[in-house]
């Protein structure tokens, strides 16, 4: 585990915490896009329920949780106690991958017509101990989309009408870095700072993929 990163799995959240101030990039449901956060919340919903009731449930649960700010939060129906967690060290970097997936809603992006909005079905959080520029952490976040993609391909997963999944229709990433070390100008899969983050995007994602496919049958 990276130190000062703690990480915390149970049936209602996976909750990533640091002992200090993390730079992070995500489309998370709370406070998405460039933040500084030293918590990161993926908290399970039901399936299937309306936006309008989400409103304030991650803010309830962290202070229940008493977990400390600032934070930001996911939304998942995927069962947050099967999260998969992968750790990959390489270039004196070192990530930290923890997935929840969950593939029922499955789309083709850009061929799939608009839907209604659903909670994120597959949640990627990734921790780097390292720093990197923001061009960097947005292209890691690209990075993380790649190996989804792939993998999914790979294994040649379908929506219902037949074509190959790039996805669900309401997948979220996030990616976090502790900003120790020099930084790292690019994120993309063959740079030093994005072969960590594919790699372990790609073992922890590997893994649960092909856990909820075979539970599908």
């Amino acid at each position: 585990m990276i130190d000062g990163v703690e990480l915390a799995v149970d049936r209602e959240a996976v909750v990533v915490t640091a002992r200090e101030p993390m730079t992070v990039v995500s489309s998370a449901f709370v406070r998405g896009g460039f933040a500084e956060a030293r918590a990161i919340v993926n908290l399970h919903v039901r399936k299937n329920i309306p936006e309008a009731e989400t409103d304030g449930m991650l803010s309830r649960f962290v202070e229940r949780r008493e977990i400390q700010g600032p934070w930001v939060g996911l939304l998942t129906s995927a069962w947050t106690e099967k999260a998969v967690v992968a750790e990959v060290a390489g270039s004196g970097l070192t990530a930290l991958a923890v997935v929840t997936v969950g593939l029922s809603n499955r789309i083709a992006a850009g061929q799939t017509p608009l839907g209604v909005w659903a909670p994120s079905t597959i949640n990627s959080i990734v921790v780097v101990d390292g720093a990197a520029e923001s061009a960097a952490l947005v292209n890691a976040v690209m990075t993380v989309t790649e190996v989804k993609t792939s993998l999914l391909a790979s294994l040649d997963f379908r929506c219902d009408d037949g074509r190959i999944a790039s996805g669900t229709s309401t997948d979220a990433v996030v990616v976090a870095t502790t900003g120790r070390g020099p930084q790292c100008r690019f994120g993309g899969p063959i740079s030093d700072f994005g072969w960590v983050v594919a790699r372990a995007s790609r073992e922890a994602l590997g893994v649960g993929i092909r856990r909820w496919m075979a539970e599908h049958r």
